[in-house]
């Protein structure tokens, strides 16, 4: 049976994305086989793996919404050990046209189960809200990643995060369990970064990941040349820290 992760922060902006991106990236040449799901309606996460969205045939809303088989939704990727079921603007729609359905925050869970042996790994990135996108990600998952970052307001938006999830656990997953906080965007130069860091910790306590993002003009730039870290610069520091966070996800 699959890790199911779902990365998420109803916050923008906090590297949610980057880090799904990097972390199957890092996944991949760990070899350990590994799906992304892009579960966001921007499709960041697709087109940052190389995807064109706009030319797609087959995507998550459709096995979401339309009942189609997952495994035709599935794409491979140039990493080795790494598929992805893509997204676009078409996923936008889902929330209002599952509304009306039986059992609506399962239908990802139950998209899923086909796959669900096939790999060790399965991360879902999940748009920057608490609708019923991301309730059907976390309803559907294992584990939740959680990235903030190091910078004002980090902690903004967490507790109803947690309160969510939460909810989640008594009413409609009770396996689910928060695999970890990330740290992203930290720059060692600013004061700010290490007191958000340590106010983090001091919230957090172990359930911090040891591993910390740095901010890093490489890990911007990759997505644009629909690359990850790994492929765009593997000597860059983005590079090394979402390795060593592999890693340590492996660990848990």
């Amino acid at each position: 049976m699959s890790r199911i992760i779902t990365v998420v922060n109803q916050k923008g902006g906090v590297g949610k994305t980057t880090t799904a991106v990097n972390l199957v990236a890092a996944l991949g040449i760990h070899e350990k086989k590994t799906l992304l799901i892009d579960f966001d309606p921007q499709g960041n996460a697709s087109s940052g793996l190389g995807v064109d969205t706009s030319e797609l045939k087959m995507q998550i809303y459709d096995a979401l919404v339309e009942k189609k088989s997952i495994t035709d939704v599935i794409m491979s990727t140039s990493i080795p050990h790494l598929d992805i079921a893509p997204s676009n603007i078409d996923l936008t729609g889902a929330e209002i046209e599952l509304v009306k359905e039986f059992a609506r925050e399962k239908k990802l869970a139950k998209a899923i189960a086909p796959v669900a042996d096939k790999y060790e790994y399965i991360i879902i990135d999940c748009p920057p809200s608490l609708g019923l996108l991301t309730v059907n990600a976390l309803s559907g998952s294992s584990d939740v990643l959680i990235p903030i970052q190091c910078e004002y307001y980090a902690l903004e938006g967490v507790s109803q995060l947690l309160n969510t999830i939460r909810l989640i656990q008594r009413q409609l997953n009770p396996e689910l369990s928060i695999l970890g906080i990330l740290l992203t965007m930290f720059d060692r130069r600013l004061n700010l970064s290490h007191q958000v860091a340590k106010e983090v910790r001091r919230y957090f306590n172990d359930k911090v990941f040891k591993t910390i993002i740095h901010r890093n003009v490489k890990l911007s730039e990759a997505p644009s040349f629909g690359k990850s870290i790994f492929h765009y610069d593997i000597k860059s520091v983005g590079a090394r820290d979402y390795f060593q966070f592999a890693a340590e996800v492996i660990k848990r």
